[in-house]
């Protein structure tokens, strides 16, 4: 029971973390800007160990059966947190801005093919993968920090899909549908795909190195 309790608390905190990045991200003009400061989500995240999907589903081949069985609750989390900041943020003065820049995000989302959703969320993970592990293992402390920067903003700039982000911009611009579910769980899988590309790479590798 009290393995559920954490799993649930730390992965809402961790939708709501994204979420303020998320919110950030739509309250700047300038995208690099956007960028930047959209980090402060995942920075906390890695920070105070919380459950973000993106970044548990990058290890979903080394870990054990048990460990990824969670993996549906933590995006659950993640969904109700992103969501409720951004009912929170509907009742301020920055709605109408916001909403307003989260329905053009979303229309463009909305009208791309599912086929466009799912290498974007790859390409997404690949870099959020870099971001977690180059902060966890990166040999030098200014190089975990530059990991985690760097793979968050180049996913943002270059228009990548990451599906806890998205979830956050479906709710700011009360778009929620069918089309719009399958969507997220497009790119929710695209993510997964991505995630474990780089590790299963270097598991593969390792392992050649030492049959030899």
């Amino acid at each position: 029971m009290k393995d559920w309790k954490e799993i649930l608390l730390k992965s809402l905190a961790a939708g709501i973390m994204i979420a303020i990045g998320g919110a950030v991200f739509l309250a700047q003009k300038n995208p690099i800007i956007g960028a930047l400061f959209f980090t402060v989500g995942l920075f906390t995240i890695v920070e105070f160990g919380l459950f973000l999907f993106t970044g548990k589903a990058c290890y979903l081949l080394q870990t054990d059966a048990a460990t990824n069985c969670r993996l549906p609750f933590i995006w659950i989390g993640n969904f109700l947190g992103t969501g409720f900041i951004a009912l929170l943020l509907r009742l301020t003065r920055l709605a109408p801005a916001m909403t307003a820049r989260a329905q053009q995000m979303v229309s463009m989302k909305m009208a791309d093919s599912l086929l466009s959703l799912f290498l974007l969320g790859c390409f997404c993970n690949l870099l959020i993968y870099i971001a977690v592990e180059g902060y966890n293992h990166s040999r030098y402390e200014i190089g975990r920090y530059l990991a985690l920067f760097f793979g968050v903003v180049v996913f943002i700039l270059a228009g990548f899909e990451h599906s806890v982000a998205d979830m956050f911009y479906f709710w700011m611009a009360d778009a929620w549908n069918l089309q719009g579910f399958i969507a997220i769980l497009v790119i929710t899988a695209g993510n997964i795909v991505g995630g474990a590309f780089l590790p299963t790479l270097r598991q593969l590798a390792e392992s050649k190195t030492t049959s030899k």
